[in-house]
């Protein structure tokens, strides 16, 4: 690859990371998916090099270690918001409380409500 192919390729890498830093800030999930195999062809493309100047790659590792970071915080997010969902539909199914004598009781059953319609 020519110097000036090889510097193109990594203006591309560059600008795609850029790219999914700001999708990530954002919490545009979509985005960060459809940059996926975009991501993954270019990064393939850079490890085929075989001379490559070591100051470029370190500046886009840089930037994907950023992004990993990013990627971990959204990630943990995620997990955090459906471990409180999960916890929210437990207490509608299940109450738990503890009696005067310290033991615990559980009363299940959701509340349903209903309307009645009248003419």
């Amino acid at each position: 690859m020519t110097h000036n192919s090889t510097q193109s390729l990594f203006d591309e890498l560059d600008d795609l990371l850029e790219t999914e830093r700001e999708a990530l800030l954002e919490g545009d999930l979509e985005k960060i998916a459809e940059l996926l195999s975009a991501k993954e062809n270019l990064m393939d493309k850079v490890n085929s090099l075989e001379r490559v100047q070591t100051a470029p790659l370190q500046a886009l590792h840089d930037k994907a270690t950023r992004n990993q970071v990013l990627l971990d915080g959204a990630l943990q997010g995620i997990r955090r918001a459906a471990m409180r969902l999960a916890t929210i539909r437990h207490i509608r199914r299940n109450l738990e409380t503890y009696g005067e004598d310290g033991r615990k009781t559980i009363i299940e059953g959701e509340v349903v409500r209903k309307v009645e319609k009248r003419a």
